[in-house]
């Protein structure tokens, strides 16, 4: 999969850098060992942040600024990363999806980056192109019906929109027949150390949960850096 990063993104974030994990997975509806993973780092949160000090973490302040600065309001469109933890800290359970959604809410969590899941095998085309969503432009968030990704940061493969910070596709939406997994992680704040550590825990959990070997990772920075 070839992934650009648009010159609309460049001018609002130069130093963005993204992370693509490309691998083979096996899907199952529940995984117990999985969940103590996610519950032991929901305990973690709610003894080291509140719902105030969450948007100060770097990796959520900076996604809250782009979409600002696209034209969004980040209150209103809360990024899925934000909206998992603070979920967490408001003494709620996250909702149980599968093994592949589970672990990649848990990653996002972790880092506090917004993380997209996809089929693989569902994208048309061999190239996705992180722009900014326009007016009118029709969108299917999982879960959501038709949302408004006017001013959202969001991938496009050859015939749409597949992924925002706030809501993945219901077109490529990963299922429990997913075998072909692309995880792309939204480095809004420019640390590559830490979005490279968070492909490598994403690797780590898909060999651990997904009978996976973690596939392969490619980084894809702002070409005008």
């Amino acid at each position: 999969m070839n992934i650009i990063v648009s010159d609309e993104i460049s001018s609002v974030c130069p130093e963005f850098v993204g992370a693509c994990v490309d691998a083979r997975v096996v899907n199952t509806p529940y995984c117990e060992e999985l969940w103590k993973e996610i519950e032991v780092m929901g305990n973690k949160f709610r003894e080291e942040l509140t719902t105030e000090t969450l948007k100060d973490l770097t990796s959520i302040a900076a996604t809250r600024r782009v979409y600002k600065a696209c034209g969004k309001d980040p209150s209103r469109y809360r990024p899925a990363s934000e909206a998992l933890i603070r979920r967490v800290l408001q003494g709620k359970e996250l909702y149980q999806r599968d093994t592949l959604v589970d672990l990649v809410n848990l990653a996002s969590i972790a880092y506090g980056y917004s993380i997209g899941g996809f089929d693989a095998d569902k994208f048309v085309g061999d190239t996705l192109t992180l722009g900014i969503g326009r007016e009118g432009e029709p969108y299917e968030g999982i879960g959501r019906g038709m949302i408004n990704i006017h001013g959202l940061p969001v991938y496009r493969d050859a015939i749409g929109g597949v992924g925002t910070p706030t809501s993945d596709n219901e077109r490529t939406k990963m299922t429990i027949d997913t075998t072909h997994l692309i995880v792309l992680i939204n480095g809004y704040d420019g640390n590559s150390q830490r979005v490279h550590e968070n492909a490598v825990y994403i690797q780590s959990l898909l060999r651990k949960y997904c009978k996976s070997d973690g596939g392969t990772v490619m980084f894809y920075p702002c070409r005008l850096r």
